[in-house]
């Protein structure tokens, strides 16, 4: 079983602050998510979008912001453990100690639940399940690694459409597949993507996707009758995502709906675990990214306090310690 000060559950932007906050404070910090790239809702569904509302910023892409917060927590070193859910929560003494997937075991100081909705998995497309890995993706890390590509996108929401704008001036070709006329992405992105060479294919489905150890080609289904074959690299699987509490909801925390309860220093009914973000719920909540911010700071402050008694809660400001 490893030490750690500062366990912090969802590496979103929310977690992300929070692992600077901690190491400002001079705590050791894993950082736990079940995705496997840090930028949780951010990273997986809406990496290119511009954000408007991060004080500072008149404007910045979804990627951006997870980049700058990931090199703003760089100096500290904090521990990465991605692709793993934090499994159970009990304790020795009073220290909680969390159980992940893969049997590791962590003795912390504190834990922040910075989960946003919680544990959250792509809606599947069983025509090519047995392509993860080898051509099926549910987002798009990075960009450049589908220059050339011939993509198809399937969905109708935002995020296909997010990424068929994105993806239009790398890719050789990108298709749009959706199985309904109607599109639930907002309208000005639907005009955007119009005016692009992408070819949008309504009232129809993808049935079969073909390969070896790689999609190279898939059946598109019109609803009106015929089936079309496209050459294919990668299949973007736009379909959504559902969201729950996962193993959290078997912690003993105080709960409401799928969000987390917490007071005013972000504290659960738990000791030493706090909440921060989005699944935090408290009198008056906004869930927006620079509140989450905020509450990442003050669940951390506690927390160092709560570590050590003889801490103080307010640590200075950061351009005094340079």
């Amino acid at each position: 079983m490893r030490e750690i000060d500062v366990a912090i559950v969802g590496a979103g932007p929310t977690g992300l602050f929070a692992a600077y906050y901690a190491g400002f404070r001079g705590l050791s910090v894993a950082l736990i998510d079940a995705l496997p790239e840090p930028g949780g809702q951010v990273t997986a569904m809406y990496p290119e979008k511009a954000i408007f509302d991060v004080a500072g910023f008149p404007v910045i892409k979804g990627r951006d912001l997870v980049a700058n917060l990931v090199e703003q927590a760089a100096p500290f070193n904090p521990e990465y453990i991605l692709g793993a859910r934090a499994e159970e929560l009990s304790y020795v003494d009073d220290r909680p100690v969390l159980s992940l997937g893969g049997g590791d075991k962590l003795l912390c100081g504190a834990v922040i639940i910075t989960g946003g909705l919680g544990s959250f998995s792509p809606r599947p497309l069983p025509a090519a399940d047995v392509f993860e890995g080898g051509g099926l993706v549910y987002f798009v890390p990075r960009l450049a690694e589908l220059e050339g590509h011939d993509v198809l996108i399937v969905g109708g929401g935002d995020s296909a459409f997010d990424w068929a704008l994105a993806l239009e001036p790398l890719a050789k070709s990108v298709t749009l597949v959706h199985r309904r006329e109607k599109f639930r992405a907002h309208a000005s992105t639907v005009a955007r993507v119009q005016q692009l060479p992408v070819r949008i294919v309504v009232n129809a489905e993808v049935t079969k996707v073909h390969g070896g150890d790689r999609i190279t080609a898939a059946d598109i289904t019109v609803k009106a009758g015929g089936t079309e074959t496209v050459p294919v690299d990668t299949v973007v699987a736009a379909l959504g995502f559902t969201a729950d509490l996962g193993p959290l909801a078997e912690w003993g925390l105080d709960l409401d709906k799928r969000h987390i309860l917490v007071d005013s220093t972000m504290a659960t009914n738990r000791p030493r675990v706090y909440a921060a973000g989005d699944i935090a719920e408290y009198p008056g909540k906004v869930r927006l990214i620079a509140t989450g911010f905020g509450e990442a700071a003050t669940a951390v402050n506690n927390a160092a306090v709560a570590i050590d008694p003889s801490a103080h809660l307010f640590p200075g400001h950061s351009s005094d310690a340079g």
